[in-house]
């Protein structure tokens, strides 16, 4: 009876599945990769760039800390940009589909830049599009996935993501764009996956829960599983959508305020801001992306591109999330972080004087839990409730992103270097904590059965519903005095 149950969602991996899969990978993470960090390559460029235009436009060169100041701003605005861009997700993907929505970030490809003043709104209107292109992708992808498969299919991303920050490092070299003249080229590059993407996205339907349960197209639903899985058969997949549609007090997709003030999901809500801060306050970007060249600068070599462990790291969890489950991974990744943090900060403690510092970054760049956050978010909500939980856990995520490359300068001047890997040590800790605490497994579930698990829990944040019970009222005495509870 159980293989019976599984059987009909245990469909094997599809070509129509895994063209998807890496067509959006391709033309949307792959670009949000690239995008974090084409900037830091031609950083000297950039910066000699805007010192040349501020002369000429202005008669004088600007300050060091004007040039800083600027240069920073360059880099620090894609992540507004995409915190900007999470916006409106709940409403392109309610009104235009998660097909219609996933056009956005091939429409965000910047053009060349070769004046001061628009360089620094391209970083901005490409991670608008990559706002809305980091939740609708995953969503897209969760949606059209089965349950067997929605681990795997879902991580592919993260890997076209480190590929395109791999990619952006190795063309930054200076044997290759990373010279003077080639970095407008350099930021460019991008409208070509972006063209790809913008081509072939019209070839494969939208999603089917959405197609079924948002519109009510039984036929379009059909057709589109049919697609999707390669075989004329799917009343048990139609089945299982109707169950998640019968199961919807609304079938009306829910607003942000709505979302926070439902207490049936609050302890959804809550894991979906914890798990998407966490990866962030982690430090996966920014401290990495600074400790790598701090260390190699301080040892007298040339950057290379060390964001292979990373992408090694990653594949290995496509290969492994459907066995061990995401709730290991996520517990086991944190906690690895964690270690690393500590034997970072020991390492630049015990270092202090010598010539030739380790570099223990590499190991860090692994990072174990990149790319189940936004599996999680797809996972833990119903149809009506994920578009506003795709909001909230991006939005968090790019402003977790903006706080730690704001403040981990400062952390770096204030406690000598060393021990700001501290405060990130205690943010993976207590996240691993909490997911094993609080967080149950998914793998292999309906969404409706996730749901299910959460609604045995009590209401976090919500008054007992007993607990008007407990009010007793007193009858008023002759005196007309009412006596103390």
């Amino acid at each position: 009876h159980r293989s019976a149950h599984v059987s009909p969602l245990s469909q094997h991996l599809t070509f129509p599945l895994l063209a998807a899969t890496l067509l959006a990978s391709f033309g949307s993470s792959l670009l949000y990769g690239y995008n974090l960090a084409v900037v830091n390559s031609p950083a000297v460029h950039i910066k000699a760039f805007y010192n040349a235009t501020w002369s000429q436009h202005y008669g004088q060169s600007p300050s060091q800390a004007l040039l800083t100041i600027m240069y920073s701003l360059t880099v620090s605005v894609f992540a507004l940009g995409g915190l900007v861009g999470s916006f409106p997700v709940g409403m392109l993907v309610t009104r235009y589909g998660r097909k219609g929505a996933w056009l956005e970030p091939a429409l965000g490809a910047p053009p060349p830049a070769h004046s001061l003043s628009p360089l620094p709104h391209i970083p901005r209107v490409s991670s608008s599009a990559q706002g809305i292109c980091l939740s609708v992708v995953p969503m897209y992808l969760g949606e059209i996935a089965p349950k067997n498969l929605r681990g795997f299919l879902g991580l592919v991303p993260s890997i076209f993501i480190c590929l395109g920050v791999f990619s952006a490092q190795v063309l930054g070299l200076p044997e290759l764009l990373g010279e003077d003249g080639y970095w407008p080229l350099f930021l460019s590059l991008v409208v070509i996956p972006a063209s790809l993407q913008l081509l072939l996205l019209h070839w494969f339907p939208e999603s089917p829960r959405y197609l079924l349960i948002e519109k009510n197209n039984v036929r379009g639903a059909t057709d589109a599983l049919r697609w999707f899985l390669g075989k004329d058969d799917v009343r048990d997949v139609l089945e299982e959508m109707w169950e998640e549609r019968r199961s919807l007090s609304s079938l009306e997709t829910i607003s942000i305020w709505q979302l926070l003030r439902d207490g049936s999901v609050r302890w959804q809500t809550l894991s979906v801001v914890v798990i998407n801060m966490g990866m962030q306050l982690s430090g996966i970007d920014a401290v990495s992306a600074a400790s790598a060249g701090r260390v190699w600068g301080l040892a007298g070599l040339t950057p290379y591109p060390a964001n292979s462990p990373r992408a090694a790291g990653i594949s290995l969890q496509c290969f492994t999330i459907e066995k061990l489950g995401r709730r290991p991974l996520l517990i086991i990744g944190f906690s690895f972080m964690g270690f690393c943090c500590a034997g970072i900060t020991l390492a630049l403690v015990l270092q202090v004087g010598t010539s030739h510092p380790r570099n223990a970054n590499p190991w860090y760049r692994a990072h174990p839990v990149t790319g189940v956050p936004f599996l999680m978010t797809a996972e833990l909500f119903k149809q009506s409730h994920r578009p506003a939980a795709y909001i909230v856990g991006g939005s968090l995520n790019w402003l977790s992103n903006f706080t730690v490359g704001f403040v981990f300068p400062f952390l770096q001047v204030r406690t000598t270097g060393a021990f700001c890997y501290l405060v990130f040590c205690g943010v993976c800790v207590l996240v691993a904590l909490y997911v094993y605490l609080i967080i149950p497994e998914t793998k292999n579930k309906t969404f409706v059965e996730i749901s299910q698990i959460f609604a045995t829990r009590r209401p976090f944040l919500t008054p007992h519903p007993t607990a008007a019970r407990t009010l007793v009222r007193f009858p008023r005495s002759s005196t007309g005095y009412c006596p103390s509870w």
